[in-house]
């Protein structure tokens, strides 16, 4: 196991590519602390997995854009392990699409309070606790380098941001921390489930080299390659899985 006796923080773990996060993650030997909003019961199935392949981890519930749910994360994890190695901020979404002139300045605040201001607030918290090598991989997305579809410039901005964030905060953590994020294009999850049409993904997947959708697994083997020593001279990298719909 690459990652043996490492702890790893997860949030928006219950489901999609957190939940695949946190499996893979674990499956390489990590002990995981898993956070979820409002998928309990898929956050109760992600532990259990774990235990039951003799892993260790922990579900709790709490809004990351509210700093003191995300110190109450940072210090849970830390109480059951000891320390923090990984820090995977996953937490994030579009909250639903707008074009400019329907974009009030509270959607506008949302969409970065829960995709950047989340993130931040975990490598924050945890920050005081991770040790020597060890690494945050954030999650930003192809919308923030080609601006997103239709009603989605709040979202390509705030994730944007995050790929800013990953090559500020690698230069000020390193070298003792590695700091980098990936960019998920078309992955087949929820998120498109609800906000992209069933013919605009068709049009995508057909468009790219590898002529379908990512799944949330291959995105989580890129964070676990990332996380682990495989990757040990990568930082402030924003890393493209999108199967050649765009390349950068």
């Amino acid at each position: 196991m690459k990652l043996e006796g490492k702890v790893a923080v997860v949030t928006g773990g219950g489901r999609d590519i957190g939940r695949a996060c946190a499996l893979r993650l674990a499956r390489e030997g990590c002990a995981l602390a898993v956070n979820y909003l409002e998928s309990a019961d898929g956050a109760k199935r992600v532990v259990e997995q774990i235990t039951a392949d003799g892993g260790r981890a922990f579900s709790m519930q709490g809004d990351m854009t509210h700093p003191e749910a995300v110190q109450a994360l940072a210090e849970r994890a830390v109480a059951e392990w000891g320390k923090i190695d990984i820090v995977v901020p996953n937490t994030g979404g579009i909250l639903a699409r707008k074009t400019l002139p329907e974009t009030t300045l509270e959607h506008w605040r949302a969409v970065f309070d829960v995709n950047v201001t989340s993130a931040m607030l975990l490598v924050r918290a945890a920050l005081p606790f991770m040790t020597e090598g060890g690494s945050v991989t954030l999650l930003a997305s192809q919308a923030g380098r080609d601006g997103g579809g239709h009603g989605a410039i709040a979202y390509g901005t705030a994730k944007g941001a995050i790929m800013a964030m990953a090559r500020g905060m690698a230069k000020e953590l390193g070298p003792r921390i590695r700091v980098n994020a990936v960019c998920p294009g078309l992955i087949d999850t929820d998120f498109h489930n609800i906000f992209t049409k069933r013919d605009v993904r068709a049009k995508i997947s057909d468009s790219s080299v590898m002529k379908r959708e990512g799944t949330a697994e291959e995105v989580a083997d890129l964070v676990a390659f990332l996380a682990s020593d495989e990757a040990s001279f990568i930082t402030g990298a924003s890393v493209d899985i999108n199967g050649g719909t765009i390349f950068s």
